[in-house]
Parts: C-alpha cells; structure tokens; sequence
C-alpha cells in the first residue's frame, strides 16, 4: 500500500499548502503538532493509485472499505487532546499508520488498535522505524486494556456511541478527542475523564470518516 512517491508531484509544497490552507485557518496551531504534519508524507500511508490525494481536504480510500480521515479533521483531534512529550496514547482506528506517525513525534508512546488485518499488517510495516508505537490487531470498541491506563484516548474518526470499555482504559484526568455522529451529521467532541464520571463537548462541525463496529443502540441519540 505505501505509495511510490510520483517524481512529478512536489509532495513536499503540497504539504506546506496543507499547513498553510487547512491547518492554520482552523486554529490547527500547536507548533509541534503543525511540524510533525508538515513533514510526515502522508502519501507514504496511502495506495500508490491514490497518493495524489494526500493532502487535499476529503478523505482518501485505504482499502477494505475504509478511508483516511480528513487532515483537518485528525489536525482538530489532536489539537484538542493537549498532547504532551510524556503521554502515553491509545489510538483509535490506525489505518496504514499515519496518525500513530505524527503521534510517535508528539508524545511518548502510542498504541494504535486496528480492526482491519491488511491495514494493520501495513500499519506495523510503515511504522517499522517508530519503535514507541505499538500496533494493536483488533476490534476498535475494544481498544487495548492490555496496555492501559492512558493519558489520552484519540478515535480517528467518528463513533455513533463511545463505548465504556474504551473509557474505562483511560486515566483518572485522562483527555478523550474523538468524532462523533450526531443524527448524520459528524461533530468532533471533547472529554476528560474524571472520578466523578465522563461526558462529551463537541467543538466542531467537520467532515470526518465513519468507523465501524460503533453502533449505537436504536434508541440512542447524542446529546451535547
């Protein structure tokens, strides 16, 4: 799956108008954030056939069904999640591995679950040289209590409901970013995780990529 860079395309300059255009504009401004995503080549992460997509804003086909989230849409989660060097991350729907790669820059480790066995086989080979990044086989509500307690859980993507199992796995003060589905439309949202309980915010209205195996019960609807 990963790309052979395209000698034609200045992926480098794409990269720079992805910061420059879809970042900034939408209070992407963490700075360590903003050059750990301007310097992983995300078309590395994607099928050669797609690998001029890489930075556009609209999610990009990876195989099995699935797409890569939106750039600005992964830029706004990990804004949100205030990530600091000694975090310790669970990552929600790794795809080939490009979220756990800027991740890996960002904070101490990463555990990335992935459902899907090719993607996740691809995962572990593009992040072969991130030696803080572990890459997790298995179904996404689950997460990897294996390896918890984390400081901040990341879903690349949007739920319909988040489960408890995968809260449970965060710390008491742990941070929560992920995509929520709220009656079609996908919202961004926020949490921290407290003695007392958990609850969402939502802080954006973005395009973002569906997750399966998240579900809600028929009679469920978010409430903000």
């Amino acid at each position: 799956m990963t790309a052979t860079n395209d000698l034609t395309i200045d992926f480098a300059a794409l990269r720079s108008a992805m910061v420059a255009s879809q970042l900034r504009p939408n209070a992407v401004n963490d700075p360590r954030l903003v050059t750990a995503m301007a310097e992983v080549p995300r078309e590395n992460f994607l099928p050669a056939a797609v690998g001029a997509l890489a930075y556009r804003d609209t999610a990009v086909p990876i195989g099995g069904g699935r797409s890569a989230n939106v750039p600005i849409a992964t830029g706004k989660l990990l804004t949100e999640a205030y990530l600091r060097a000694t975090d310790k991350v669970l990552l929600i729907g790794a795809g080939a591995g490009y979220t756990a790669a800027v991740l890996s820059r960002l904070v101490a480790s990463v555990v990335a679950v992935e459902v899907d066995s090719a993607l996740a086989e691809q995962a572990r080979t593009n992040l072969a040289d991130a030696a803080n990044v572990t890459v997790v086989e298995g179904p996404l509500p689950a997460g990897a209590p294996d390896h918890a307690a984390y400081d901040v859980l990341i879903v690349d993507g949007a739920v319909e409901k988040l489960p408890d199992a995968l809260i449970d796995q965060v710390a008491i003060g742990g941070r929560v970013v992920t995509g929520i589905v709220d009656r079609g439309v996908t919202r961004l949202a926020t949490g921290k995780r407290s003695a007392g309980g958990f609850g969402l915010s939502d802080f954006a209205d973005i395009d973002c990529v569906v997750l399966p195996g998240f579900a809600a019960p028929a009679s469920f609807s978010f409430s903000r």
